[in-house]
C-alpha cells in the first residue's frame, strides 16, 4: 500500500520532452530522425460534427484503422507510445547489457541482465514449480492460532503479499517535512469494492470466475481445500463491505486520524497489533488511519471468522502475489481471470515482452538511470522549465480575473502557486541498489529480494525528514504526477515526445498537448483535493468561508455532469470519484488556451494549417493526446475504479465546458452556455 499521488493516466506508465517555449513561440528543433505530423487529418472523421461529437470528428478514422490488439485492454496515444518506448528503447538498453560478460555483482548490468534471464528461464521455472513459495504457505498452515497468523502478516507483507490492511511511509499530510507512519484498508483481489456489491449482471460473472480462478490455482498448486474460490470470495465480499467507497477515500481529511498506537489494541482487540508491527520492521507511538471505523470493524470480522478460513485467504494471497512469476500454467491462468474477464484482453504478451516489463517495473530506477544517459538531453531539463513558467504566469493571470474568490483568497492561492516546485526528466541523485541479491535460476527469489530492499528502503524514513528530491516514478514512465505533501509537479524523462510534444508541430498543437499536460499538473494543486494544501504542502484551510462554498458549489456542478454520462449500458461515470482529475483537465485545457493567446499578443494571426484555425488546432492537439480504443471490459473497470474519466469524455465531456471551443468551431447551445462551469 501507499497513498496515491495524482497522475496524469494512472492507468498506464507515460511521459518524456523536448522543446524550448517562452511567451512567443516554441521553436523546433533539427533532428535526424523522420519528422512526426503534428497533426494527421487522416485520422479526422468528417461524417462527425464537432460540435457534438469531437472525439469522433477528430479521431474517427485514426480509431476505425487502430483496433486494439488482441494482447491490450485500450489502444491509444499513451499505450501506442509506452510499446515504442519499451520494445526500442528499454529493449535496446537490455539487449546491449547482455552483450557484457560477467558484469560486476550488484551493477545495473548484473541486476538487469540477472532479473531478466531468470524471468526467461522457462525450464527452471517449471522445475521449480511452486516450491518458491512454499516456505510462506508453510508458515501459513503452521499458525496455531489468529495471533501467531496476524504477526505472520507484517512478515508477509514485507515482501508485497497483502493483508486485510497495509502500512507505509510518506509524509505526514499536517506536517509534510516529516515522515510518518499510515495504515489503511487493502486485502481485495479484484482491488476495489464495486467488484463485490454492485449487482450488475456483468459483475456477477465476473465474482462467479472469480471463484473458478481460485479454486482452479488452488488445484494446480496441489492444495486440498473445499471450495476456496466460494471461501475467498465470501471473506473478501464481508471485507469490501466494510471499507471506504473509492470516492471517499478521496477526502484527505476524512481519512487523516492520528491516534496513540495504544488506540489500535482498542479498537480491535482481536489483531495482534504488537507482534505485526514488529515483524513488519516498525515501532512507532503514533499510527495515522484511514479509517477507525473500519479498524473497529475489522477486528469483529477477525474474531468470528474461522482459522482455517483465514488461513486459506492468506495462502491465497501468496498464491496471488506470486502466480505470474510461477510456471506458465499459473500465469496462464492469472492471465485468464484478471486481464481476459476483466479486462478483455484476448492474448497474452510474449514472455519476452513480458520479461522486458517485469524488469522495468521491479527494477525500474537501475533501468532509469541507463535510459536518462541515452536517451534524455540535460538541455530539456531547461526547455521544460520554461513551459513550466509560462502556465505559471498564465495561472496567476487567471486567478486575478476569477469572480467567484475574493481578493484574501487569491492572494493566498497566488503565494501557493508561487511557491510551486518541479521536477523534470529523472532524479539529481540515484539510490544504491548494489546490495539486492539477483541470481540468473531465481525468479521468485529475485522478485522477494527486490521487495525486501523496497520494503527496508522505505521503513528506513519513519519519523525522519522528508527527501523532497526523491522521485515516486521512474524516468522511462510515460506519465506525469502531482504531489501535494511537496506542492510540486514531477515529469519523467519519457513524456517529452509525440503526441504530447512534437519539435516538428505549430504552436497551437504542442500547446493543446504538451501544454495542456503541464497545466493539469498544475490544476491539481487546486482541485477539490489539492486545494486543501497550502503552500508548504500541509494540510490546512486557507480559504475564505464564504470562497471555499463557491468552489465546493462549482466542483458539484462539474461533479452532477460527467455522473449523468453514460459510458456503456449500465455504467456512468462517477462524478464523485472522478471531479480531481475533471477538474485538472478543464484547468490545464483553459491554461494551455491562454498561454497560446498569449504567445501571440500583438503578432499577427497564424494562417490557417490543413484548413484549421489555431484556435481549431488548439483543440485537435488534446484531442489527439486523448485518442483511445477501450473494451467494454476496460471501460467497465475505469468507470468503477479510476480517478480519471474514460479518454474518450475526456476529450467530449471536457471541450464543450469552453466558451472558447464553441467559438472555434462555431457551436451553438453548448453546456458552455448553459453550466458556465469556469473554476480556474
Amino acid at each position: 500500500m501507499k497513498k496515491l499521488l495524482v497522475s496524469l493516466m494512472i492507468t498506464l506508465p507515460v511521459l518524456a520532452m523536448l522543446f524550448t517555449i517562452s511567451c512567443n513561440n516554441i521553436k523546433k528543433t533539427q533532428s535526424s530522425e523522420a519528422k512526426v505530423l503534428a497533426f494527421d487529418i487522416s485520422g479526422i472523421d468528417s461524417t462527425k460534427q464537432p460540435c457534438t461529437d469531437f472525439d469522433g470528428f477528430a479521431n474517427g478514422n485514426w480509431k476505425k484503422h487502430n483496433p486494439i490488439p488482441s494482447t491490450e485492454g485500450a489502444w491509444g496515444s499513451f499505450e501506442v507510445l509506452d510499446k515504442e518506448n519499451r520494445e526500442v528503447k528499454i529493449k535496446g538498453i537490455i539487449n546491449e547489457l547482455l552483450k557484457q560478460e560477467n558484469p560486476a555483482k550488484g551493477s545495473e548490468a548484473q541486476l538487469i541482465t540477472g532479473y531478466y534471464r531468470s524471468y526467461l528461464d522457462t525450464v527452471t521455472i517449471a522445475k521449480r514449480g511452486i516450491t518458491p513459495i512454499v516456505p510462506l504457505t508453510d508458515k501459513v498452515l503452521a499458525a496455531k492460532n489468529v495471533s501467531e497468523l496476524i504477526a505472520l502478516a507484517g512478515e508477509l507483507a514485507q515482501i508485497n503479499i497483502s493483508g486485510p490492511f497495509g502500512v507505509y511511509v510518506n509524509a505526514d499530510d499536517r506536517n509534510s517535512s516529516m515522515n510518518a507512519i499510515f495504515m489503511g484498508q487493502g486485502g481485495l483481489s479484484m482491488h476495489d469494492r464495486n467488484y463485490y456489491e454492485n449487482k450488475d449482471s456483468a459483475m456477477i460473472k465476473i465474482r462467479a470466475e472469480f471463484v473458478k480462478h481460485v479454486d482452479k490455482m488452488f488445484s494446480m498448486a496441489g492444495w486440498n481445500v473445499s471450495s476456496p474460490g466460494q471461501t475467498i470470495l465470501d471473506f473478501e465480499t464481508k471485507l469490501a463491505l466494510i471499507q471506504l467507497k473509492n470516492f471517499e477515500m478521496r477526502d484527505p481529511v476524512k481519512i487523516y486520524n492520528k491516534i496513540p498506537f495504544s488506540e489500535l489494541q482498542k479498537l480491535a482487540p482481536a489483531i495482534n497489533w504488537a507482534d505485526y508491527y514488529k515483524n513488519y520492521g516498525l515501532h512507532t507511538d503514533t499510527v495515522i488511519v484511514q479509517d477507525k471505523n473500519y479498524l473497529k470493524n475489522l477486528g469483529l470480522l477477525i474474531k468470528a471468522t474461522p482459522l482455517e478460513v483465514l488461513k486459506t485467504y492468506f495462502r491465497w494471497q501468496v498464491l496471488l502475489t506470486y502466480s505470474g512469476l510461477l510456471p506458465t500454467q499459473f500465469n496462464k491462468e492469472s492471465f485468464h481471470f484478471f486481464s481476459t474477464i476483466m479486462y478483455g484482453v484476448k492474448a497474452q504478451r510474449p514472455r519476452e515482452e513480458r520479461a522486458i516489463m517485469s524488469v522495468n517495473r521491479r527494477l525500474g530506477m537501475p533501468l532509469g538511470k541507463l535510459y536518462v544517459a541515452k536517451y534524455f538531453p540535460e538541455s530539456s531539463k531547461k526547455k521544460v522549465v520554461e513551459m513550466i513558467e509560462n502556465v505559471r504566469s498564465v495561472y496567476r493571470d487567471r486567478i486575478d480575473k476569477l469572480s467567484w474568490m475574493s481578493a484574501p483568497t487569491k492572494e493566498k492561492a497566488k503565494k501557493k502557486l508561487a511557491a510551486f516546485t518541479w521536477k523534470i526528466g529523472y532524479p539529481d541523485t540515484w539510490k544504491d541498489y548494489s546490495s539486492i541479491d539477483i541470481q540468473n535460476d531465481k525468479l521468485v527469489e529475485n522478485s522477494m529480494n527486490i521487495a525486501l530492499w523496497e520494503h527496508h528502503d522505505m521503513i528506513s524514513k519513519a519519523g525522519k525528514p522528508v527527501d523532497k528530491k526523491e522521485w515516486d516514478m521512474t524516468p522511462q514512465t510515460i506519465n506525469a504526477y502531482n504531489n501535494p505533501t511537496n506542492n510540486e509537479i514531477v515529469f519523467p524523462a519519457a513524456i517529452l515526445q509525440p503526441p504530447f510534444f512534437n519539435p516538428d508541430a505549430d504552436d497551437a498543437i504542442n500547446y493543446g498537448a504538451i501544454i495542456g499536460v503541464i497545466g493539469h499538473e498544475m490544476t491539481h494543486g487546486f482541485d477539490d483535493q489539492g486545494a486543501q494544501y497550502d503552500g508548504n504542502g500541509n494540510l490546512s484551510n486557507w480559504w475564505t468561508p464564504e470562497d471555499s462554498k463557491n468552489f465546493i458549489a462549482l466542483g458539484k456542478k462539474l461533479e452532477d455532469y460527467f455522473s449523468s454520462i453514460e459510458v456503456t449500458k449500465g455504467f456512468k461515470i462517477n462524478g464523485k470519484l472522478t471531479l480531481g482529475e475533471n477538474i485538472a483537465d478543464l484547468g490545464g485545457l483553459t491554461l494551455g488556451y491562454y498561454a497560446l493567446e498569449k504567445s501571440l499578443a500583438g503578432k499577427k494571426t497564424p494562417e490557417k494549417i490543413d484548413g484549421f484555425t489555431y484556435q481549431q488546432r488548439f483543440f485537435l492537439g488534446w484531442a489527439q493526446v486523448w485518442r483511445e480504443n477501450m473494451t467494454n471490459e476496460s471501460l467497465i473497470n475505469q468507470v468503477q475504479t479510476n480517478e480519471h474519466s474514460p479518454a474518450r469524455w475526456r476529450i467530449n465531456a471536457t471541450v464543450p465546458l469552453m466558451k472558447e471551443f464553441s467559438e472555434a468551431f462555431g457551436c451553438k447551445g453548448t453546456v458552455a452556455d448553459t453550466l458556465k462551469i469556469v473554476i480556474w
